[in-house]
């Protein structure tokens, strides 16, 4: 069987390269299983996750300006390109799969490049607010949601990441697969002042939600940090330097560049904190629960109540209410046994998301042998 990854990029971190390199990992340790993951915009970078020697990369070398709208007309012209090379490619290479994780031009064509391949798209993003707004918008959009509607159901498999998100695929063709987690043996002792947050440092992550909730910990706990990990994205971390200056917190909040292996990192800290105006399922709170460590989360659409079981390995707080998020992680901050105990349960039940367990979902979809 050959099975192909279409992607934008494989270097930048994130939870779609990660668990897209988990996924391959895997299958080319099947019997008889090719893998290749065909880039378009890899640009000669290295991957950022390992990725077996198997594994056969190949770009299209089609480098989108990502800086432009997708419809720029300097874009657009690009499309012609993509979808020559890669028919041309797909030819050749005859995949009896296509698993594709981001949403690229190709989203439109791929599931009528080549006729008997199983073409699966995965959706890592929350449809939650795009449902909102279908219920309540102009002739011409719903035209558009109609037409969307028919492509999905020319895939073969939608795989969404939770239940929640299974309701917004209008076709009868939605499987439910969450990301997977490999569970390291050690463990975070929460004995350190200090709080992780991780992600990139965009406006849908709401860490100036976070940064404001953290004044009313600092007014409680002076002593204790905030650290957050990731790469800037479009200028944001300079706004979100400035706030922390605005409320004299420099001394306790700072920021820390992205790395490989976040769960090693993250046994070193106490508490996980997520302020996500939307997350879908979130990679980083399954290392955060698989090192032990308790988190603190806005219960946004849809991820986070997917993941955390409320009060038993970390704390809901209500959507986008920075006091409510600030009461929790004081709750955890002042209570060092809640913290170990919660600690221990999310390490048990970080196990349901299990690398073996959720590779056998994938496998039952493919109808391969679970290795």
């Amino acid at each position: 069987m050959k099975i192909i990854f279409n992607t934008d990029q494989t270097f930048l971190h994130g939870g779609i390269e990660k668990t897209m390199a988990t996924k391959a990992n895997y299958f080319v340790n099947i019997p008889n299983v090719h893998v290749y993951i065909v880039t378009t915009e890899q640009n000669g970078k290295l991957p950022c996750y390992f990725l077996d020697a198997r594994v056969t990369l190949i770009d299209l070398g089609i480098n989108y300006d990502r800086r432009l709208s997708y419809l720029s007309k300097r874009n657009l012209k690009k499309t012609f390109q993509h979808f020559r090379r890669q028919y041309e490619l797909y030819k050749i290479l005859q995949p009896d799969v296509v698993i594709s994780a981001n949403f690229n031009f190709d989203h439109y064509w791929l599931p009528f490049l080549l006729s008997k391949v199983k073409v699966i798209k995965e959706r890592h993003g929350s449809r939650f607010f795009e449902d909102k707004l279908r219920k309540n918008t102009s002739f011409l959009n719903r035209l558009k949601f109609a037409f969307n509607n028919w492509l999905d159901s020319k895939y073969s498999h939608i795989v969404v990441l939770n239940e929640d998100e299974k309701k917004y695929v209008k076709s009868n063709n939605a499987v439910v697969i969450p990301n997977s987690v490999c569970v390291p043996e050690y463990k975070a002792e929460l004995k350190n002042k200090t709080v992780i947050a991780a992600g990139r440092i965009s406006p849908v992550k709401a860490f100036d939600e976070l940064i404001q909730a953290w004044k009313v910990v600092y007014d409680n706990f002076p002593d204790w940090q905030l650290h957050i990990y990731g790469d800037d994205y479009l200028d944001t971390g300079e706004k979100l330097s400035e706030l922390i200056g605005q409320l004299e917190l420099q001394d306790v909040i700072s920021f820390k560049e992205s790395v490989k292996d976040l769960p090693y990192v993250m046994q070193h800290y106490s508490i996980y904190a997520m302020s996500s105006i939307t997350e879908c399922f979130p990679m980083v709170l399954l290392e955060a629960l698989s090192v032990g460590l308790p988190i603190v989360s806005y219960d946004c659409p849809n991820g986070p109540r997917n993941i955390i079981r409320d009060k038993e390995d970390g704390l809901l707080a209500e959507y986008r209410n920075k006091r409510s998020l600030a009461e929790k992680l004081l709750e955890l901050i002042n209570d060092e046994n809640k913290r170990l105990e919660m600690g221990n349960s999310a390490k048990i039940n970080v196990q349901r998301f299990n690398n073996d367990r959720v590779m056998e979902l994938w496998c039952n979809l493919l109808n391969l042998q679970h290795v």
